[in-house]
């Protein structure tokens, strides 16, 4: 079992299972992520930096770019969304759509590398 695993346990349904979709799409896209805990959220980092990240909240799940920057970078495929300045707020019940994952990723890793 892997911290997330640890993480995702304590996070009650449907939320769970969101999560579980949403990690699934980020291992796809970055297979050589390290999952790790940092900030106290489920985190992947590729040679150290963070590129991904989740959590659960009450009403809400949030995607974590670990970057400020890149919201700015894609703000027509974001539109509809809520967003703060370093969070993508997302359904309790329904997953990000792959294509959006796999966008948020490549424009970090492009920022970060």
């Amino acid at each position: 079992m892997t911290v997330i695993d640890d993480f995702l346990a304590g996070v009650a349904e449907p939320q769970r299972s969101v999560l579980l979709e949403l990690r699934g799409l980020i291992l796809e896209f970055i297979p050589e992520a390290e999952e790790c805990i940092a900030y106290n959220i489920p985190c992947f980092k590729v040679n150290g930096k963070g590129i991904a990240g989740f959590d659960a909240y009450k009403n809400h799940n949030s995607y974590f770019p670990f970057s400020g920057q890149v919201f700015k970078a894609m703000p027509d495929e974001l539109e509809g969304y809520e967003l703060t300045k370093g969070s993508l707020h997302f359904s309790t019940d329904e997953c990000l759509p792959r294509e959006l994952v796999k966008r948020l990723i490549e424009v970090r890793l492009a920022q970060a590398f």
